[in-house]
């Protein structure tokens, strides 16, 4: 099982919130879950496939889409960048 925490960004940035990955990748759906973007998988899903969520300004339909340090994630408003520990 993969093993990930939280880290927002400081407040004095107005970027994205960074949410640190202890592995070197995670999935889009997982991440979505762990940003508390996506309450459960099931909601995840329907994010992903409604084409609501981007990553890096691109609408990204693949919930298992693999994420890696750096790339950005946006969704409902907000904007998560994964950092790697």
């Amino acid at each position: 099982m993969s093993t990930f925490s939280r880290r927002s960004a400081s407040t004095r940035s107005a970027g994205p919130q960074a949410i640190a990955i202890e592995t070197g990748r995670i999935g889009l759906g997982d991440f979505l879950k762990w940003a508390g973007a996506a309450d459960t998988g099931g909601r995840a899903k329907q994010m992903v496939q409604g084409g609501a969520v981007k990553v890096n300004g691109a609408v990204e339909r693949r919930r298992g889409r693999q994420l890696a340090s750096g790339d950005r994630v946006a969704v409902a408003g907000k904007e998560y960048l994964v950092v790697a520990r």
